[in-house]
């Protein structure tokens, strides 16, 4: 695979975490709310994914915002296509930050079957992918929702997962799997279990240096995915916070040594439209520091 050498290498091994600033249409409301930013305060889609984009601008443009501690940046199709300063992010995020860029490529989730929810229809896929390319994205992030510790249904969201990661590999990027567990799941620790063995069974089937990463809920038992990280296929296994709060979810994450974090919400955790600018990249740098600390444990 062709992949760009410095970005897999960082990838693989650079300390620090991947920041998610992928928010699509459905929960672009609620972050905004959560940055201060209400429904009254803009009409229309266009209003709303400008006001996001300004806020994930003022993000990536501050100061702990690089590569010292985030090591890679989930970019939603909107973010990829657009500008910050007149520069195309994804090439701003590598080379003005030095932060490895990623695309959100799955649109949604079916309902609930078995306990699960599969990834809706990816239309034109390829085009997207190819789109990818000529921006300059590493990878990709798709991601699945488990619920139950349904064996069948699990196994279902596994095998679309790395359905999907075979064409994201043929187009020369490299996947972030993400098959999230619920973390208010009743059986979630039994669900994980079953998840790790799916996931062996499917990364032992890889061909030799096809690459992929996992993005998992931190698990009930820590360690649990040690092995899944040390396999050849895989270059690195990262956390989501899943809805846990920052605080919770550094502390969950700094007992399982081979997983990073890839923190949406947590790392944006108490940042507001009216701070000031110094304002805001303190809290920002805090939480930076935080999950950075989590990730290097």
């Amino acid at each position: 695979m062709g992949y760009d050498k410095a970005q897999l290498e960082q990838m693989n091994s650079g300390k620090g975490f991947i920041a998610a600033l992928d928010q699509s249409g459905g929960s672009t409301p609620k972050a905004l709310s959560l940055y201060g930013v209400e429904p009254s305060d803009y009409n229309g889609d266009e209003e709303m994914f400008k006001a996001v984009h300004d806020m994930r601008a003022r993000i990536i443009l501050a100061e702990d915002f690089t590569s010292d501690k985030v090591i890679g940046a989930i970019l939603f199709e909107r973010t990829m296509d657009d500008t910050i300063n007149g520069k195309p992010v994804a090439q701003l995020l590598w080379e003005d930050r030095g932060v490895v860029p990623f695309l959100k490529i799955d649109k949604g989730l079916e309902e609930t079957n078995n306990g699960v929810q599969m990834m809706k229809p990816i239309m034109e896929i390829d085009d997207l992918l190819a789109r990818a390319v000529k921006h300059g994205i590493f990878g990709t992030k798709e991601r699945s929702v488990i619920h139950e510790a349904n064996e069948n249904g699990i196994a279902a969201v596994v095998a679309q997962q790395f359905e999907l990661a075979k064409q994201v590999c043929a187009a020369g990027l490299v996947p972030i799997i993400e098959p999230e567990v619920n973390i208010k799941s009743d059986s979630k620790a039994e669900a994980e279990e079953i998840l790790r063995d799916e996931i062996e069974k499917r990364l032992n089937a890889l061909p030799e240096g096809e690459m992929v990463m996992l993005k998992l809920t931190i698990p009930e038992r820590a360690g649990l995915y040690d092995e899944l990280a040390g396999h050849a296929n895989v270059l690195r296994v990262v956390a989501l916070s899943g809805g846990y709060s920052t605080a919770e979810a550094c502390e969950r994450l700094g007992k399982n040594r081979t997983m990073i974090a890839s923190f949406s919400r947590a790392l944006t955790e108490g940042l507001n439209v009216k701070m000031t600018d110094a304002e805001f990249n303190e809290a920002l740098g805090q939480n930076i520091e935080k999950i950075y600390q989590a990730s290097i444990c």
